[in-house]
């Protein structure tokens, strides 16, 4: 089979952040200031999950745990959609790779596929915050305070640990996710046009984005 190169101005961007960040909510809107496509793995896994298909049952216990979805479950799910957004301009992943060890997997394929991220971007969030914006939504009994202090503890020694990766392979934008919904995207759209201004958006080792502070 031929591989087909990526679109040229195809716009590759992943969010990162712990759960509550604000991930789904940034990706939206990161996704139609751009006219590219918003990939949530989350949404996609509860979907499966909704309409019990085999990856649905296969991974309700382990969702529903706050654990990881094994690699190949999720990679295997995402590829047509990774492939299918970078033809028709670019995409922003959510919630996919959650560690290193996923982003390296995923690094290895999409590379081969011209579809690789280009700009990580990561929001963050004081834990207390991120509990309370948590707690708040709560779809069910499974999301108590325990459970959430769970998947952040998972996060931190899981997903933390992406950003140093994403900063020696691509560029990395940190952005202050505790800000108004509308400060936090102005924020993200000023650095990204920056960023896929310069004539590669693939920084060196030594290349990382401050945190960015400003006041709300």
């Amino acid at each position: 089979m031929t591989v087909q190169p990526a679109t040229p101005r195809a716009k590759r961007i992943l969010m990162v952040g712990a759960p509550g960040a604000g991930k789904g909510t940034q990706a939206d809107a990161i996704a139609k200031q751009f006219g590219i496509a918003h990939i949530a793995s989350g949404d996609i896994l509860r979907r499966h999950i909704a309409e019990g298909t085999t990856i649905g049952r296969t991974v309700e216990d382990i969702v529903n745990k706050g654990e990881l979805v094994p690699d190949a479950i999720i990679m295997d799910m995402l590829r047509k959609p990774v492939m299918a957004a970078n033809e028709s301009g670019g995409y922003v992943l959510d919630g996919f790779p959650r560690t290193v060890e996923q982003a390296e997997a995923a690094y290895r394929i999409a590379g081969t596929l011209g579809v690789g991220v280009q700009i990580a971007v990561h929001l963050e969030v004081p834990e207390e915050e991120l509990i309370r914006r948590l707690l708040a939504r709560a779809r069910g009994a499974d999301d108590t305070e325990d459970v959430i202090r769970h998947r952040l503890k998972v996060y931190e020694e899981k997903t933390r640990p992406l950003l140093d990766y994403y900063a020696q392979r691509e560029l990395l934008i940190q952005v202050n996710g505790a800000r108004p919904v509308a400060e936090v995207t102005w924020s993200i759209v000023v650095q990204l046009q920056r960023a896929f201004k310069r004539p590669s958006t693939h920084a060196t080792p030594s290349t990382r984005q401050p945190v960015d502070r400003a006041v709300a």
